[in-house]
C-alpha cells in the first residue's frame, strides 16, 4: 500500500475536521528516507497526537511497519496545524 495513502487513511480515522487534513510526501537528502508532512486543524492537534504522544506514534510505527514489509525505507511524519 502506499504510506502517503495510509497515513492519510489513519489520520482521518482520528480528526473531526476531515476537509482540512492534508497529507503529502516530500524528497529528502537521503534516498532511504521518505518524508511524509501532515497538515489538520488546529483543533484536532491534540487529538491526533493524543496524550504522551499515543496516537501520533503508534500512526508512526504502522507506517514504519508497511514500509519494512513493502521497501524497507525509513518514514519520517511530521505533523503540523493550520
Amino acid at each position: 500500500m502506499d504510506l502517503v495513502k495510509l497515513t492519510e487513511e489513519l489520520v482521518l480515522a482520528v480528526v473531526s475536521n476531515k476537509d482540512a487534513v492534508g497529507v503529502r510526501e516530500f524528497e529528502t537528502e537521503a534516498p532511504e528516507t521518505i518524508l511524509i508532512q501532515v497538515i489538520v486543524d488546529k483543533a484536532d492537534m491534540s487529538k491526533l497526537i493524543g496524550k504522551n504522544g499515543k496516537v501520533i506514534k503508534s500512526i508512526r510505527t504502522l507506517v514504519q511497519a508497511s514500509s519494512y514489509l513493502n521497501g524497507n525505507k525509513l518514514v519520517k511524519i511530521n505533523v503540523d496545524c493550520i
